[in-house]
């Protein structure tokens, strides 16, 4: 799923979502679509390619459900961490400092977890996408305090909409049960199942 490009189109009607992501996959020559409902009925298209394909394959989603959109990323030259993220690939351990950003919508979560990694020499810990959050979304950053920061500062500064930000932080020295938690997982379901 390694691509030049990748663009994430985010509705709030699943028939149109639906509509539109066929309307993608006909206009261009995508190398993937991904597409499935997420919380709270949204519907998620996943498209990855040649820079020209996806652009071409992702304006025709947007002039297709236009009526239902919420929010949509385009990433010509994504970074490979981003997709292996997306594609379910955690790295456990912060270092010295963790970052978050929050956001209220998966491709804002993209967007931000795209220009963090690009902006500063950090670990892309983590991508959360949607369910089981309500429809938002979190990136988690690893590494040095100062780079740590700047990624956050990457990452919420390309948000256009600033509402789509729900929080951002920076923990320096995170404790080391929070480090031992965050490793084995942020679903708290997986963490309390052995109680």
């Amino acid at each position: 799923m390694l691509e030049p490009a990748l663009a994430l189109v985010e509705f709030n009607s699943i028939a149109i979502g639906i509509q539109a992501g066929d309307a993608m996959i006909k206009k261009a020559p995508i190398a993937f679509i991904k597409t499935g409902t997420v919380h709270p009925g949204k519907y998620l298209v996943l498209i990855g390619g040649e820079v020209a394909d996806v652009l071409e394959s992702l304006q025709t989603g947007l002039a297709v459900g236009a009526a239902a959109l919420v929010d949509h990323v385009f990433l010509p030259g994504v970074h490979p961490d981003v997709v292996a993220a997306v594609a379910g690939a955690r790295q456990p351990n912060p270092g010295e400092a963790l970052g978050v950003i929050e956001t209220r919508t998966a491709a804002a979560t993209i967007h931000a977890a795209d220009a963090g990694v690009k902006g500063a020499m950090v670990r892309l810990l983590e991508v959360r996408l949607a369910d089981g959050l309500g429809g938002k979304g979190f990136v988690l950053f690893g590494g040095a305090v100062a780079d740590v920061e700047a990624a956050v500062d990457k990452g919420v500064g390309v948000l256009a909409d600033k509402s789509l930000l729900v929080s951002q932080v920076v923990i320096p020295a995170l404790h080391a049960e929070m480090v031992e938690n965050i490793a084995a997982s942020t679903r708290f379901r997986e963490r309390t199942g052995s109680l």
